[in-house]
């Protein structure tokens, strides 16, 4: 009914562009039919005040506008953004505009996705960019709902996988040419993303108080990494041949970075395992966790703590070879034998 009463007070009932709107109005009927009939007509106007007026803009040009306008100049990443989001767009429909894509369709991306191969993991990043494509969307006034608000994230093993141990790493340095051994060298020894490395200027090194200074980090956070003697050395040996601004090259790292993994017979490792050695080794080696939180730019404690399991993990092996020590020096079964004859000794 377009007018109804309830607890004493009129209300009117109406649509705005298929949605339902309820007004209170207040106790006179004929006061309610007057502002109902008032609001028919501003809704056939278009000058209905409540109505926010959307300007609809198809996915596959929001994408672009998003890319160029949000993502770009506020994320290191946009790359990455670039890809998921056109990728998407493609699933989702193109020429889709913004406020026909529902949950059911982004449900319907992630059933697809998974059916592909693609890790739940990445399938969350797909969901994250999606949203936050979304809430832009609704701050410029393309779109007035975000179907991805509800959507549930995969549920991810954040386990480390990989990292590599001592005699790997002492194989990989090796088998690394001159060029790339420095590389190596530092995202062992500083945990840097592969980014941050290729974007260090010598401008960053302070070779007088040994740090690092990161400008460009992934969370646009500034972070300074202390160098050891090592590291020191390395980047002093770069500098006498370097003539450029930047302290590394990575033009060919890719295929340099995969022949020393063949020569050294080491599978299943990126160049991103490297920052996942560089924190392992910190963490057996008994620092605490925010030590290694600060030193890999983490931005949240629970990202560090994905590697407290080798901390638990080293302490037991330490403790286990105890044994090796004691056993040798005090003979438990011996000692028990003595104990049972001295009992049954007393009880005769």
């Amino acid at each position: 009914m377009p007018t109804f009463k309830r607890n004493g007070n009129w209300y009117i009932d109406y649509y705005v562009r298929g949605r339902r709107k309820k007004e209170m109005v207040g106790p006179s009927r004929k006061l309610a039919e007057t502002v109902l009939a008032k609001r028919q007509t501003q809704i056939a106007e278009d000058k209905f005040l409540d109505v926010t007026r959307i300007e609809r803009v198809k996915l596959g040009d929001f994408v672009h506008k998003f890319i160029e306008n949000y993502s770009k100049p506020n994320k290191s990443s946009w790359k990455a953004d670039n890809v998921r989001l056109n990728n998407a767009a493609k699933l989702l429909g193109e020429q889709a505009y913004l406020d026909e894509i529902t949950p059911f369709h982004i449900d319907k991306l992630k059933k697809t996705k998974i059916q592909e191969g693609v890790k739940p993991s990445t399938v969350n990043r797909y969901l994250t960019v999606l949203k936050t494509m979304y809430k832009k969307a609704i701050e410029w006034g393309n779109a007035k709902e975000n179907p991805l608000d509800n959507a549930k994230h995969f549920k991810e093993d954040n386990k480390i996988i990989r990292f590599l141990e001592e005699e790997e790493i002492s194989r990989l340095i090796e088998a690394c040419s001159d060029r790339l051994r420095p590389i190596v060298t530092t995202a062992l020894n500083t945990g840097m993303r592969r980014g941050e490395i290729f974007n260090l200027k010598w401008s960053d090194i302070d070779f007088k108080r040994k740090l690092i200074n990161v400008h460009k980090t992934k969370n646009k956070e500034r972070k300074t990494i202390p160098m050891n003697v090592l590291l020191v050395n390395t980047f002093a040996r770069v500098r006498e041949h370097s003539t450029s601004e930047y302290v590394f090259n990575k033009k060919g790292i890719r295929k340099d970075f995969s022949n020393a993994l063949k020569c050294a017979k080491i599978t299943t490792c990126r160049f991103h395992d490297l920052r996942h050695t560089f924190a392992s080794h910190l963490v057996m080696k008994g620092v605490d966790m925010m030590t290694v939180k600060e030193l890999m730019g983490h931005k949240s404690i629970k990202m560090t703590e994905r590697y407290s399991h080798l901390s638990q993990a080293h302490k037991s092996k330490a403790v286990e070879q105890l044994s090796s020590v004691m056993v040798p020096v005090w003979d438990f079964k011996k000692e028990v034998q003595k104990i049972e004859k001295t009992v049954n000794a007393i009880s005769c």
